[in-house]
């Protein structure tokens, strides 16, 4: 792998963010609409504190930790779409960049997504609910890194399908995390569901996550557990998607789909 490399693709989706308002508001605008209207849903329910208590302190805790996943991922496949969108996908691979330089630098702007977000989402919660994701403690670091990598696999997975069917799967691009979403009980614990449901949902890395992030916050004890299923799980599920992902595109330039769907 060649730093130059990765720099110069990370580089090349950058200079698009500079006068293009779509873009800044994928980062900025739709982050802070959805804590506005959760954020006053979250208000609403409040009263319900005394049944719940702690209620506003997950919901508020979990929809930003579930954005750091949401948008880990959209900066995974956005950066694959970029290049179909503009026809730059077989210049791209024509070149001697490597698909391991190319998932490297589609990572690093994954991460410039999730550093902006983030920010963006803890200075508006702070602002508007006197809340604070800090209170989370030191757990936060692990915490966000893990669901930076769950957001990797995801995004990988897609890219890889998108890569294998084309524009027509383009779709799960902003879907399949929505997928997952169900069983990484954001919103609620691990108990509400069903008997069936729960040996999937503990597969999840992210599902752990969120039960250590409530674990913390009601002070029930150390997450160290569920911190290290989620790493252990995280790292076996990365090197399969990437692994997966170089199957795939040797297949797609054997087969000449690079060209179709490139173009």
């Amino acid at each position: 792998m060649k730093l130059h490399r990765i720099t110069a693709i990370v580089f090349r989706h950058l200079y698009l963010y500079r006068r293009s308002l779509p873009r800044i508001m994928e980062i900025f605008y739709w982050p802070f609409l959805d804590l506005v209207i959760w954020g006053f849903i979250t208000l609403y329910l409040a009263r319900y504190q005394t049944q719940v208590p702690g209620f506003v302190t997950f919901f508020l805790g979990a929809l930003i930790l579930w954005d750091v996943l949401f948008r880990s991922q959209q900066g995974i496949t956005i950066s694959f779409l970029e290049e179909l969108w503009s026809r730059n996908l077989m210049n791209l691979f024509a070149s001697p960049l490597k698909p391991s330089e190319f998932l490297a630098a589609t990572m690093v702007m994954s991460i410039f997504k999730v550093v902006c977000v983030s920010l963006v989402m803890g200075l508006c919660a702070w602002l508007f609910y006197d809340y604070s994701i800090l209170i989370i403690g030191l757990w936060l670091l692990p915490f966000v890194l893990n669901l930076v990598v769950t957001g990797w696999v995801i995004g990988v997975f897609t890219t890889s399908l998108i890569m294998r069917f084309g524009q027509e799967a383009e779709v799960l691009a902003w879907s399949m995390v929505f997928l997952f979403q169900p069983i990484s009980c954001v919103f609620y614990p691990m108990d509400v569901l069903p008997v069936w449901l729960k040996p999937i949902a503990w597969a999840n890395p992210a599902a752990h996550v969120f039960e250590g992030m409530r674990g913390v916050l009601s002070q029930s004890g150390q997450p160290v557990e569920h911190l290290g299923w989620a790493i252990g799980l995280n790292l076996l599920f990365l090197a399969a998607m990437i692994a997966w992902f170089h199957r795939t595109f040797a297949y797609c330039r054997n087969q000449g789909l690079l060209v179709r769907v490139g173009e």
